[in-house]
């Protein structure tokens, strides 16, 4: 009755699978098969996504051969080179992943820390809650920024050692 732990099975005669299986033949992200699914009706019927033909424990289910056949025009007229593309792109906000604005104030508050580490001799306990405390910023964002600065300073000791 079924194949590949229930995300292909037989009903009716025919071959239907899951969306876990359409991700693994396409290499699409969920949420890139779940855009094909509900925007379906945009696209020509040759590029339509098929509808589902039953749910099993909820878990919707589509022709195999209409979902091949949709994915054979996709690559042909659209081509593959953005999938997996989905989602958020660096440099919107996740530290190092990216520039931007976050990184630009990373690098600022790292070069205070640096300059705080130089002034001290090396790092004290509770600097980074005392510059969050004068700059301003979460004394998060400040540990961040001097565990980044500590890294350096590290790193500048070692060279000037040589």
């Amino acid at each position: 009755m079924s194949e590949d732990g229930a995300s292909r099975r037989v009903v009716d005669g025919r071959w239907v699978v899951s969306r876990a299986w359409v991700m693994e033949l396409t290499g699409a992200s969920a949420a890139t098969v779940n855009r094909w699914y509900a925007q379906r009706d945009r696209y020509p019927a040759e590029r339509r996504f098929p509808e589902s033909v039953c749910a099993m424990n909820r878990t919707h289910y589509y022709d195999q051969e209409a979902v091949e056949a949709f994915w054979a025009a996709w690559r042909e007229d659209v081509g593959t080179g953005r999938l997996q593309a989905a989602g958020r792109r660096p440099g919107d906000g996740r530290g190092n992943q990216g520039g931007g604005p976050g990184r630009a104030q990373r690098e600022q508050a790292v070069a205070v820390v640096l300059a705080e580490l130089r002034a001290a001799g090396g790092y004290r306990r509770g600097m980074a809650a005392r510059l969050a405390r004068e700059h301003g910023g979460s004394e998060r964002s400040w540990q961040r920024a001097m565990a980044e600065a500590r890294a350096r300073y590290g790193e500048e000791q070692d060279r000037s050692r040589k």
